[in-house]
């Protein structure tokens, strides 16, 4: 049996209607509702729990399982920015936006770069994910690099997951930042509750806590936090080809950018269902329970139609991820005038 290729405009089309034939854009309002509670409820109990230990280095653990709540709160954030909890952008951006006060960082600071990212996926001149100083994910970055950010590059894949450290840090000073200089809609309710996360934050911290505690609980606590969202988000676009030119019909701008990370649902609750990354920036509003469903009509979609469908496991992901860093920074290596 043969088929008549369909025009790439037409594909996409052909692909949605699948989708929405299958129910697959509907909400999930109950769902988010248990999410939402179940994460408030460890929220809270965790802080209760570091009030009963009090100073104690046994708080360590209380750090590590806040990154983890930390970033389950984040990953509600972004599926908050992408309209899947609800239908208008009104009551999806007051609850990214009480989720983003929640952890400390600007939800509209956030969102803003985030929906640049999904119109314009490893695009070297407009996704703000390639744009790193730290970092070069192209040869065309990594030769104009110069100085200590040159050395960085150079030695990129080494410093890859050391450098995840300081995502806490970075998520809270970007968004800070953009609450000063009023670069988000909604700013005087954000520096109220970044202003009222910080304080509370920090007065709980060094009041139960010695000071030396209280500051190896922090370190702790954002450091594991930064690693377990950069560990989240690298996986599903770096190594992958990235775009210089904006011909590519929109379906394989996205599938070709991106990687999906396999796994059952203990993958689907630890990367907050960015692992189904192609079938989230094809149907960026698909609430998270959906792509699980959606993955397998997406991927035969794909192989009908002949476009390469990225997958392959957690651990790969990462060292894809390393090998192109590696191969990115290698003529530095090589070069004489490398510093």
């Amino acid at each position: 049996m043969t088929t008549t290729p369909a025009q790439p405009g037409s594909e996409y089309a052909a692909l949605s209607h699948q989708i929405r034939a299958a129910s697959l854009l509907r909400r999930r309002h109950g769902y988010y509702a248990a999410k939402i509670a179940g994460n408030l409820a460890v929220f809270a109990g965790t802080w209760v729990g570091f009030a009963f230990l009090g100073d104690t280095w046994w708080q360590l653990f209380i750090a590590a399982a806040l990154a983890i709540v930390f970033a389950q709160l984040a990953f509600i954030g972004h599926d908050a920015g992408h309209k899947q909890i609800f239908r208008t952008r009104r009551p999806n951006d007051l609850l990214g936006t009480v989720h983003g006060g929640l952890v400390g960082m600007s939800y509209q600071w956030w969102i803003h770069g985030h929906n640049q990212h999904h119109a314009n996926p490893n695009h070297e001149q407009h996704d703000p994910d390639l744009d790193i100083p730290a970092l070069a994910f192209t040869s065309t970055q990594a030769r104009v690099k110069t100085g200590f950010l040159r050395w960085m590059a150079k030695h990129q894949a080494v410093l890859f997951f050391p450098l995840l450290t300081l995502e806490g840090l970075n998520l809270h000073v970007s968004g800070i930042k953009a609450v000063i200089r009023g670069e988000t809609p909604a700013r005087r309710l954000e520096g109220a509750l970044l202003t009222l996360h910080l304080a509370v934050y920090l007065a709980a911290v060094f009041l139960v806590l010695s000071p030396g505690l209280a500051a190896v609980f922090v370190v702790v606590h954002q450091a594991l936090w930064g690693v377990y969202m950069g560990c989240s988000f690298a996986p599903n676009h770096k190594g992958m080809p990235t775009v210089t030119e904006s011909k590519i019909d929109f379906l394989r701008k996205q599938v070709l950018t991106s990687r999906n990370i396999r796994g059952g649902r203990v993958t689907d609750f630890v990367l907050g269902g960015l692992n189904y990354q192609i079938e989230h920036h094809l149907f960026p509003s698909m609430p998270r329970p959906h792509l699980r469903h959606a993955q397998p009509i997406v991927q035969r979609f794909c192989e009908t139609h002949r476009i390469p469908y990225a997958q392959t496991s957690l651990v790969d992901s990462y060292r894809q991820v390393l090998a192109h860093l590696r191969a990115v920074g290698a003529p530095l290596r090589t070069s004489r005038t490398a510093t």
